[in-house]
């Protein structure tokens, strides 16, 4: 529509709220992206006669996340599979227990082999209490956590979701991450670097996933500019992906690629959802 910015959704003084909105070749950012997308109404992208090989010489950056892009990396069970051999998550456990415990039912739901909530010793019995198929270890201190995360098998660590922002938890992350495991950083784990951002950076690995809602994103990143622009400059920065979170998530890598997510419903504006 005219008034909204092509490259970045934003609406420039002012636009038409449109019934349809016809483009050329492909969608472009601003189509999918908020505000832009509330004023595009349904979407045509019309054939031209522009070849799709041209895209080969444009390179382009930014893409939909539909399963062509990722399809032939999926990692299906395989019939001769077994709970190791599909991975092991860890979670760490807070006092507000319903994050993690919303948390593990997403990764087990996701495929995930063994999914161990890591909880303090006090919380550990409401953890017990929940899904039966999830394990829970009383993990008192420092020490207990970092023994129980060495095992190579527990390759992947979440740790956030109503984990508290306490030098406990910055102090689990630098574990995690000394660890080289996968990891996804969440909510109070972003939050407790937001006076260290060289710190951070410097902790993360290639492997990690960050995924801050935007007043998370803006306590720790603390950059400028469009929702693709400070998505691709805080993945550029820390060396990790970082997931901007919405109703128009933005995927950003390393390397400048982003991927805008566009099927959120309103019902994810939920507490808990973040933590799924």
């Amino acid at each position: 529509p005219s008034g909204v910015a092509g490259d970045s959704g934003a609406v420039l003084d002012r636009a038409p709220r449109c019934r349809l909105t016809v483009t050329f070749f492909r969608a472009k950012p601003g189509h999918w992206l908020l505000p832009g997308r509330e004023f595009c109404g349904a979407l045509a992208v019309a054939d031209i006669g522009i070849p799709a090989s041209v895209l080969a010489n444009i390179g382009p950056r930014a893409f939909l996340n539909t399963p062509t892009l990722w399809i032939d990396r999926f990692p299906w069970p395989q019939a001769a599979g077994n709970k190791y051999s599909r991975g092991h998550a860890v979670i760490l456990g807070g006092q507000m227990s319903g994050a993690a415990r919303l948390a593990a039912d997403g990764a087990r739901r996701i495929g995930a082999g063994l999914v161990t909530i890591a909880s303090p010793e006090e919380a550990a019995g409401i953890f017990a209490a929940g899904s039966p198929g999830t394990i829970v270890l009383p993990a008192a201190d420092q020490e207990s956590f970092e023994a129980y995360i060495a095992d190579e098998r527990r390759n992947a660590v979440l740790i956030g979701p109503g984990a508290g922002v306490s030098a406990e938890t910055r102090a689990r992350v630098l574990s995690a991450l000394g660890k080289q495991k996968a990891c996804v950083l969440d909510a109070d784990a972003l939050t407790v670097f937001r006076d260290d951002q060289a710190g951070f950076y410097r902790a993360l690995n290639p492997r990690c996933v960050l995924t801050p809602h935007e007043g998370e994103f803006a306590r720790v990143f603390k950059v400028e500019g469009d929702k693709l622009a400070r998505a691709r400059e805080a993945a550029a920065s820390a060396g990790a992906i970082v997931l901007l979170k919405g109703a128009d998530t933005v995927i950003a890598a390393p390397d400048g690629r982003v991927v805008i997510n566009t099927n959120a419903p309103p019902d994810l504006a939920t507490a808990g959802s973040g933590d799924v």
